[in-house]
């Protein structure tokens, strides 16, 4: 009489190591008083890492999601201007302080904060700093002096200086120096402060805001040709990527130009009260406002999110052509504008 073999029973599985977390976290539940010590600091030292594993993971979203903030108000000004200071360098000074103190100064923010992990705010910040920057040079090439060969005002020189800093150091940058620096928030603060030092000046009758038409005519030209490069960065970007639905340039391009369409209209709305007599005496009151609503219009496109698909698509728009189209209707406006102050 034989009998056969059993078969062989495979070893059980061991669960993976996700599901096996989430069961312990589920069935946990808090130990009698009397167990022994050992037993207890066990028990916490399993439900402590797990906490700190879920707090990890919420750690970059959550706190990604309080620090942004695409902040495009158009009802945003300057307050409190003293009679004889500039509108526009005051509105210049309250927009640093807005983004750098009010807000996160998120472009220079290491990877291991949750801002580090943004993308579209700190597109919009350089963008918008870009525009300060150039509006900071021609304030001290032309707008802060009597002709071009007078001397550079001081305060006006070191804002240009400070404001036209690259915006992504932090308080330590191996690739710049291997010791602390100042950080881009607070060099723009020391421009910032150096914008407010000159308008006070110029309040009390010791600085220059020259407030001439060749001046206006100079200063927007400028501003037009930072439009036009956007606009040529726009053009090559559809032609390399238009229909790429995993575009990840698009939103980088998008809130960068915003960024600037943005603070260009505050500048602008406020040069028209700087420059008020002149754009009157030239018949361009209709014209200069119509710029600055393009202007506003441009800056407030707002997509949930930005796609770059085919020109003449049904269902994916470009969101770039859209905005490319407000952004050269407005360089058009600036540059008729430009020619009517140079008659």
């Amino acid at each position: 009489m034989t009998f056969e073999a059993d078969p062989a029973v495979p070893p059980p599985t061991r669960p993976p190591w996700w599901r096996r977390i989430w069961t312990g976290m589920r069935s946990w539940r808090p130990g009698p008083r009397t167990e022994a010590a050992g037993s207890g600091l066990r028990q916490a030292w399993r439900w402590g890492w797990r906490l700190l594993l879920v707090l990890l993971i919420l750690y970059y979203p959550i706190g990604a999601l309080v620090v942004h903030s695409i902040d495009d108000d158009p009802q945003f000004q300057a307050r409190g201007v003293a009679p004889g200071e500039s509108v526009a360098v005051a509105t210049a000074a309250e927009l640093v302080t807005r983004e750098v103190d009010v807000n996160t100064w998120t472009p220079m923010m290491p990877f291991f904060t949750p801002a580090g992990i943004l993308d579209n705010m700190p597109n919009f910040q350089r963008g918008i700093m870009a525009a300060l920057g150039r509006f900071s040079t021609e304030l001290m090439d032309q707008l802060g002096r009597t002709r071009g060969s007078s001397q550079t005002d001081r305060d006006l020189e070191q804002a240009r200086g400070f404001l036209n800093e690259q915006p992504n150091v932090w308080i330590w940058q191996p690739t710049v120096s291997i010791w602390p620096s100042a950080t881009s928030a607070q060099k723009y603060r020391a421009g910032r402060d150096k914008l407010l030092a000159y308008n006070k000046r110029l309040a009390s009758g010791q600085a220059v805001f020259e407030r001439r038409a060749d001046n206006l005519q100079a200063l927007i030209d400028r501003i037009a040709n930072d439009h036009g490069s956007d606009s040529a960065a726009i053009d090559q970007h559809i032609i390399e990527q238009a229909g790429n639905l995993f575009d990840r340039q698009c939103d980088d391009i998008f809130y960068f130009n915003k960024g600037r369409l943005y603070a260009n209209f505050l500048l602008l709305r406020a040069l028209g009260e700087d420059f008020e007599s002149i754009i009157r005496d030239k018949g361009l009151t209709n014209a200069w406002n119509g710029t600055v609503e393009t202007f506003r219009i441009a800056s407030q496109l707002d997509p949930w999110v930005v796609w770059n698909g085919w020109p003449d698509a049904f269902l994916i728009p470009n969101h770039l052509a859209a905005q490319g189209f407000y952004l050269l209707r407005a360089r058009t406006q600036l540059r008729e504008i430009s020619s009517i102050l140079l008659k």
